[in-house]
């Protein structure tokens, strides 16, 4: 008889606890239903399929139909250039990084064009470094750089003047010592794998080099100029010297040769007599 009460007390809980459930579900349903109309009441009634990311996409990656599927949205919340069609998504790649459940606008296919006024016949490359490998940090665009690479065994120059084309070691979150910053060289094309190598297994250094008056520089390349002559015409003391050499060995086979003779034919009359 107890066991009986105790099996109906049971089945009237647990009705209750369904019927609560069931009230409280209908009562966040008929909210969400609330808050919806309104929502489409502000922002207008008409909803539209729109192209949305399924999945995070990288910059790079062409879109294809796992990457994309096509949901209602509320035309008045939509961001400008949605897309809506799907075909007009597929293949595109995208040049920026679209994530999960963003709505795809066109922007997101643009390609940027680079900021970086590259001279003719020259290459970019970008290095990480230091605000102490920088002069402190003092590097910025436009500036003239010698660049050494430094490592356990030697320190080598490995460019020559050249063109800062954009940097960040001057920004202030580049400037402390456990932060690393970049710069952007113009470099020629043969150089490129060099520069990329000895940064990742050396450390590079970067030289500000003074500003040389015009004297200088007249010197500097006179200089210059007269070395490489030097070394394509032959000193002329050298070659006197090797004239006067040769005209010694000459008159010392000369010499020899008649000293030859003489012995020759004394010999020759001693054995007549």
């Amino acid at each position: 008889m107890k066991q009986k009460r105790m099996t109906i007390i049971a089945l009237v809980c647990g009705v209750a606890c369904a019927a609560c459930v069931a009230l409280f579900m209908g009562s966040v349903q008929s909210q969400a239903a609330q808050e919806r109309a309104q929502s489409l009441a502000r922002y207008g009634g008409e909803q539209v399929e729109v192209c949305v990311a399924s999945r995070d996409i990288a910059a790079g990656e062409t879109l294809d139909a796992s990457s994309v599927e096509t949901k209602l949205w509320v035309s008045g919340l939509l961001p400008d250039e949605a897309m809506l069609k799907g075909e007009n998504v597929l293949g595109q790649t995208a040049t920026t990084s679209i994530f999960k459940g963003e709505v795809i606008v066109a922007k997101r296919f643009q390609k940027h064009a680079s900021d970086l006024d590259i001279p003719a016949g020259l290459q970019a490359v970008s290095v990480p470094v230091k605000a102490v490998q920088a002069v402190g940090g003092n590097i910025s665009q436009g500036m003239r750089v010698n660049v050494y690479s430094t490592g356990d065994a030697a320190t080598t120059k490995l460019v020559s003047d050249a063109l800062v084309l954009d940097s960040s070691v001057g920004e202030a979150e580049s400037l402390s010592s456990s932060n690393a910053g970049w710069i952007t060289l113009a470099v020629e094309p043969g150089r490129v794998q060099e520069i990329v190598a000895a940064s990742s297994k050396t450390s590079l250094y970067f030289v500000i080099p003074g500003e040389q008056s015009e004297q200088d520089a007249v010197s500097s390349e006179s200089k210059a100029r007269s070395q490489a002559d030097g070394a394509s015409k032959p000193d002329a003391s050298s070659s006197a010297q090797q004239s006067a050499a040769a005209q010694q060995s000459s008159s010392a086979r000369q010499s020899r040769s008649t000293n030859e003779r003489t012995q020759g034919s004394q010999s020759k009359e001693k054995a007549d007599d």
